[in-house]
């Protein structure tokens, strides 16, 4: 008589669904890293699970968009104007400088506008 012998089960821990393959390094400071702890501990999670899901889900604002930065070009501009305003000042006088400074106030009125409202 044979024995039936049946499959014998892996032992150890069970392979993952999902595997993760990669590993990406990233350095904090010790205060940085505390931080990172104490609010992966507040939701209930460890640390590098926390990064993950912050990263993944979270969205991150771009400091200017390239409309903004000509905003800031022609701000940069207007002071450079307004600078040869007080110069000019000083040789032509208050009045002829007076309506050149209106001028630039109400451009610099137009572009602060769509700086806040985007």
């Amino acid at each position: 008589m044979e024995k039936v012998r049946s499959p014998k089960k892996k032992a150890g821990r069970p392979a993952k669904m999902i595997k993760r393959e990669i590993r990406a390094c990233v350095r904090f400071t010790k205060t940085e890293y505390f931080i990172i702890r104490q609010k992966a501990s507040k939701a209930g999670i460890k640390p590098s699970a926390y990064i993950r899901q912050i990263a993944i889900n979270e969205v991150v604002m771009t400091r200017l968009s390239e409309e903004e930065r000509q905003f800031v070009r022609q701000l940069v501009g207007m002071s450079n104007n307004l600078n040869q305003l007080a110069k000019n000042s000083h040789k032509e006088g208050m009045l002829k400088t007076m309506v050149y400074f209106e001028n630039y106030r109400s451009q610099l009125d137009v572009l602060l506008q769509k700086l806040n409202h985007g």
